[in-house]
């Protein structure tokens, strides 16, 4: 994407830009906006997370449409927990056997303990006892593990929002069989819709003047708010016969009611 620049001759280049981005305006800095340069650009999200399942499984339900807000939390997708619901249950049943068997061990314990002290008892009986007490915690705490294991493939079973964001697309529908190792493309791809990043392509020397997090304005159909630069290229995107070219990013808050895409252009 060219990026077209427009300066007074003979002026000297101001310490704040202007970038153009799908209708919008970005200023960085306070100079007025006749002395500041100008730079075409678009729209980006700040990031994307694009999801996929770690389970095989067939698809019991999808939560979401392309577009939908969702909060961080809200369920995206769930595929069939009929089974490891079940193992989750046999885990906590044994977890529970276990549990019981380190209690009936330290009774014993307690009542060797007793005879032993009565001298009624050899010492070796005293040693074994105390070694099932042993051997009935590590049963227990295996059961745990299991337990916990058993936790967390019931939880892969569903995809849950990581942040308050927008559903940016959606290629899966109730019924599809997923293998976690053929997931060509993301099940579900979700973007933070509260900030969007302003990107523009800019030379070296445009690139020397700025600095991530120094103070911007953006002004997006005529209307001005508050941004920062957010980051900018160190290699660069391609190379033209003027040297190379790099983004430069600039982050600004969005209203929920925005209605703004990546690549836009008025």
């Amino acid at each position: 994407m060219s990026v077209p620049v427009a300066a007074a001759r003979g002026a000297r280049l101001p310490s704040s830009v202007a970038v153009w981005v799908a209708g919008a305006q970005l200023l960085a800095g306070a100079m007025p906006a006749n002395a500041a340069l100008q730079l075409k650009g678009w729209l980006e999200w700040l990031h994307r997370v694009e999801m996929r399942v770690v389970e095989n499984g067939v698809v019991e339900e999808v939560a979401v449409n392309a577009g939908q807000h969702v909060r961080q939390g809200d369920l995206l997708l769930r595929m069939d927990q009929r089974e490891p619901r079940s193992d989750l249950l046999a885990a906590q049943a044994k977890t529970a056997r276990a549990r019981i068997a380190t209690e009936k061990a330290q009774r014993e314990l307690d009542r060797t303990q007793e005879l032993f002290e009565r001298g009624l008892i050899a010492q070796e009986e005293l040693k074994d006892a105390e070694l099932g007490l042993a051997a009935a915690q590590a049963e227990e705490e295996s059961a745990k593990a299991a337990e916990a294991f058993a936790q967390v493939a019931l939880e892969r079973t569903e995809l849950r929002a990581p942040f308050d964001g927008i559903v940016v697309s959606r290629n899966v529908w109730k019924g599809d069989v997923v293998y976690k190792t053929l997931q060509q493309e993301p099940l579900i791809v979700v973007a933070p819709d509260g900030v969007m990043l302003a990107r523009a392509l800019v030379t070296a020397d445009v690139l020397r003047r700025y600095r991530p997090g120094q103070e911007a304005r953006v002004s997006i159909l005529g209307q001005l708010r508050n941004g920062r630069i957010h980051s900018y290229g160190v290699e660069p995107v391609r190379v033209e016969l003027q040297g190379g070219v790099y983004y430069l990013d600039v982050i600004f808050d969005k209203r929920a009611d925005e209605l703004l895409r990546p690549s836009e252009t008025v």
